[in-house]
């Protein structure tokens, strides 16, 4: 449960991260939206005293914030998604700065108790922050790999001209996708301010490597190696083993990232290796 409880924010931003990369892009801005819901809702209770579902909807806002400026800059602009979301990374690195003077926090420790439960609360024994994971995870996979709009988010990951010529607005899709992601991150936003009762400035950061690598972890054990959400469950949830196992161990802090990377590399190749064994053993067939 610890390690479910430790998992719950990586995942849900990884499940946004593997929504852009299902659609053949990638996005550095996902901790800049983690951060942007983080900040509105703490400043929308704090400053403005909203109500705690209030405080909400300006969080998945301002995470929406984000999501609009990548898709203008890609759709409108066509920017690659690479250089769109870095520069969304340094415009909202830089307007976290200035806001907070500096970088410092905005605290709020009279927090409103039905907010704070979206960290510390329960849900039938279970924390509320394990099912608010399990129920976006539910919701990306009936959306990404059971409905129309999933089918054609993969049809463009894989293969945008033919999916155009196929019928499919492509530019709609990439809009709408990239809203949707950012959203997503500032759930985890939500989450992160909840927990800690204050808005840390460029606090998402962390979550963006470890994000890439739960996706692409998941898609190497795909047959076809495509991004998936069980997969990238499976990618986080072992670097949430890796990550308790090495803090069992008492390692310090530059000897586990080390090791974190190495067995990271090792496994992606064990799972990459595999899975072309099996495909070289169906041809042999």
């Amino acid at each position: 449960m610890n390690i479910l409880e430790g998992s719950a924010i990586l995942l849900i931003v990884a499940l946004g991260m593997t929504l852009v990369v299902s659609m053949g892009g990638i996005d550095l801005s996902v901790g800049i939206a983690l951060d942007f819901g983080a900040a509105f809702a703490v400043v929308a209770l704090k400053e403005y005293d909203a109500a705690w579902y209030v405080a909400i909807l300006a969080g998945i806002f301002g995470g929406c914030l984000i999501g609009i400026l990548n898709a203008v800059l890609i759709v409108w602009l066509n920017v690659s998604a690479f250089m769109a979301t870095l520069g969304t990374f340094f415009i909202g690195s830089s307007v976290q700065r200035i806001f907070t003077n500096g970088g410092g926090p905005i605290s709020h420790r009279r927090m409103p108790q039905e907010f704070r439960d979206l960290a510390v609360g329960n849900i039938a024994g279970i924390p509320s922050e394990v099912v608010i994971a399990a129920v976006v995870l539910i919701l990306y996979f009936l959306f990404l790999e059971c409905s129309i709009f999933g089918k054609r988010i993969q049809a463009i990951g894989l293969q945008p001209t033919a999916a155009l010529i196929a019928g499919i607005e492509v530019k709609r899709i990439i809009f709408v996708g990239f809203i949707i992601a950012a959203a997503t991150c500032a759930v985890a936003g939500l989450i992160a301010s909840a927990n800690i009762r204050m808005f840390t400035p460029l606090s998402g950061f962390s979550y963006l490597l470890d994000a890439i690598a739960a996706v692409f972890i998941g898609a190497s054990m795909h047959p076809r190696g495509r991004p998936n959400v069980m997969g990238t469950l499976v990618g986080v949830l072992f670097l949430g083993v890796l990550a308790n196992g090495l803090n069992l161990m008492g390692l310090n802090f530059n000897t586990k990232d080390a090791l974190s990377g190495v067995i990271l590399v090792l496994a992606l190749a064990f799972a990459i290796g595999q899975r072309r064994f099996v495909v070289l053993r169906k041809g042999q067939k």
